[in-house]
């Protein structure tokens, strides 16, 4: 079984761990296939809370994996190429967008090519102050993927995610920050708990309540207000069916503190 990516579920956090330290965590197939199989399980576990996405060493992620990459290109093996994309890369973006709970990107260190699409389909990116995100992919004379045309704009608007995709650089952690690509950024001494801060506050809030907030505004982003309305109406209805609810209705009654146990 490989070591590539780690798991670990601790009080409702789920954390997922790309294990490639010495090749910056760069994804070859079988990263690949245990990662996306790896969210998809946490996606569908309800005993997760919360997820966090993060890496070993040096990097948070790098993307593919070039050397494996130019392999299949000498062996002009066109089908291992492409079928990448729709078989790992799009269904671990999809998965990581559109769960119905919490994702945190924890980027330890530089996140480039799918590295940092991955970090853009989480909720939030907790980002070392000596970390980074590289667009790479026209540095190699490739098209983006894994869901970044669909999240960069959104986190920075057209223009700017233009920018950064025509002319690949490493944006360092304080210019993500305020373009926006970064939640916080936090000393890298202080990297840990701070994702460890975060993960527990939200595996101890609404979890269903959050997972129709990030469906909604997923949602609302393809689809006119009217429809959007309707959406709401339904996730409205279906998070007011839960325990959760319930009891954050009563302890606001009785003005206390609720207690949120995620159904």
């Amino acid at each position: 079984m490989s070591d590539s990516v780690t798991y670990a579920l601790t009080d409702g956090v789920a954390t997922i761990t790309l294990n490639r330290p010495d090749a910056m965590n760069a994804l070859d197939t079988p990263t690949k296939v245990l990662l996306r199989d790896t969210v998809l399980a946490a996606a569908e576990d309800d005993s997760v809370r919360v997820v966090v996405l993060t890496g070993t060493g040096r990097a948070f992620c790098v993307g593919q994996d070039l050397k494996e990459h130019i392999g299949l290109l000498e062996a002009n093996d066109t089908d291992a190429l492409w079928s990448t994309v729709p078989d790992h890369f799009a269904p671990i973006a999809l998965a990581l967008a559109e769960m119905p709970k919490p994702v945190i990107a924890a980027v330890n260190g530089v996140a480039a090519g799918a590295g940092a699409s991955m970090a853009f389909a989480c909720d939030f990116r907790v980002v070392a102050d000596t970390a980074g995100f590289n667009l790479a992919f026209t540095g190699i004379a490739l098209s983006c993927d894994t869901g970044i045309s669909w999240t960069l704009p959104r986190l920075i608007g057209q223009a700017k995610a233009l920018e950064l995709l025509y002319f690949p650089r490493t944006v360092p952690a304080d210019e993500a920050l305020t373009l926006g690509l970064a939640t916080s950024v936090v000393p890298a001494a202080e990297f840990s708990s701070a994702v460890d801060a975060l993960a527990a506050k939200l595996a101890a809030g609404p979890t269903v309540a959050y997972g129709a907030v990030r469906q909604s505004l997923g949602y609302s982003a393809t689809h006119t207000l009217a429809e959007a309305l309707v959406f709401e109406a339904g996730k409205m209805q279906h998070t007011g069916d839960t325990e959760d609810h319930r009891n954050a209705v009563a302890s606001f009654v009785a003005k206390q503190k609720p207690t949120f146990n995620g159904r």
